[in-house]
C-alpha cells in the first residue's frame, strides 16, 4: 500500500510539474467523456437529414442557427453531433487496434529476444518483410479485398503496426535476459514461459505504454485518412474522417464542413501525444 501511495505521489508531482502533460491528460479524459456520453451530449440525431437545413452557418455568424452551434452539411446533418459521434469510432478503431498490434509485436518480440538464434533471426526477417511494404498500400489492398468494415479497419491497422513493438520490445529483452534474476530462475530450472511471463513481460510493459499511447494518435491519424478516401468507416456510421469526407467538395462555399473535424483529430491527436510524452518521463527508470 505505501509503495502504492509512494507511485501515485510521484506520478502527481511529475504530472503537476509538466505543463504539457496535464493538458494531455485533460484533453484525453474530455474527449474520453465526449465519446462515453455521446448520447447525451449530442444536441440531433448524427445522420437526421433535414432537407430546409442545408449549409447553415456556425451559429456566430451570419445566417447561423443556435439550434446547430457548428452548422449543418449538405445533407442538414448537425456538424456537432457528428463529431460527437464521430469520437467513439475513431477512439474505439484506435484503441483496438493498438492493441492488437501490441499483442502480436510483444509477443514476437519477447520470443525473438529470449531464444535468440535461428529463430530470432527467421523472426526479424519477417519483421523487416513487413516493414519493406508502405503501410497506406497494405490497408487499401487488405480493405478493397476483405471490404471497409469497423472489424476489417482494426485488423488491419493493427498488422500495420506491430512491427515496432517486436523491434523495441526484442532489444529490451536481449538486455534484461542477462540480468541476474533471470540467470537465477534458469539456475533453478525455472520454466521458460515462466520466465518470459513472470521476469521478462513486467519489465518491458513500460516500454509497452509508452509506444501504444504514441500509436493510438498515429493509428487514429490512419484511420481518418482512410475513411476520408472511402476505404474506412463506411456510412451510416459516423467517424471523423468521414465527416472530413462528406465536407472536402465544399471547402470554398462551406468551410466549416471539413473545419471542425479537422480540428477535433488535431486537438485529440496533440492530447495523445502530450500524454505520451508525460508517460516516457513517468515510465523512465532515470526519473526515479
Amino acid at each position: 500500500m505505501r509503495k502504492r501511495n509512494g507511485t501515485i505521489k510521484r506520478w502527481s508531482k511529475l504530472l503537476l510539474r509538466s505543463k504539457t502533460g496535464t493538458v494531455g491528460l485533460l484533453i484525453v479524459f474530455f474527449i474520453t467523456l465526449v465519446a462515453v456520453f455521446a448520447p447525451i451530449l449530442a444536441p440531433h440525431d448524427p445522420n437526421a437529414i433535414n432537407p430546409g437545413g442545408l449549409h447553415v452557418p456556425p451559429s456566430w455568424m451570419e445566417g447561423g442557427s443556435a439550434e446547430h452551434l457548428l452548422g449543418t452539411d449538405n445533407l442538414g446533418r448537425d456538424i456537432l453531433s457528428r463529431i460527437i459521434y464521430g469520437s467513439q469510432v475513431s477512439l474505439l478503431v484506435g484503441i483496438a487496434a493498438v492493441l492488437l498490434s501490441g499483442i502480436i509485436g510483444v509477443c514476437i518480440g519477447l520470443i525473438a529476444g529470449f531464444y535468440g538464434g535461428l529463430l530470432d533471426n527467421i523472426l526479424m526477417r519477417f519483421v523487416d518483410s513487413f516493414l519493406a511494404i508502405p503501410t497506406i498500400l497494405f490497408s487499401l489492398v487488405f480493405l478493397a479485398v476483405f471490404g471497409p468494415s469497423i472489424i476489417t479497419l482494426i485488423i488491419v491497422l493493427g498488422l500495420t503496426n506491430w512491427t515496432s513493438y517486436a523491434r523495441l520490445v526484442r532489444g529490451e529483452v536481449l538486455s534484461i535476459k542477462e540480468r541476474d534474476f533471470v540467470r537465477a530462475a534458469r539456475s533453478i530450472g525455472v520454466k521458460n514461459n515462466k520466465i518470459i511471463i513472470r521476469h521478462l513481460l513486467p519489465n518491458v510493459i513500460s516500454t509497452f505504454i509508452v509506444i501504444s499511447t504514441l500509436s493510438v494518435a498515429s493509428t487514429i491519424i490512419l484511420e481518418s485518412s482512410l475513411s476520408f478516401l472511402g476505404l474506412g468507416i463506411q456510412p451510416p456510421t459516423v467517424s471523423w474522417g468521414t465527416v472530413l469526407s462528406d465536407g472536402r467538395d465544399y471547402l470554398a462555399t462551406s468551410w466549416w464542413l471539413a473545419t471542425f473535424p479537422g480540428i477535433a483529430i488535431t486537438i485529440t491527436v496533440l492530447g495523445i501525444i502530450f500524454l505520451g510524452d508525460w508517460l516516457r518521463d513517468v515510465l523512465d527508470p532515470r526519473t526515479k
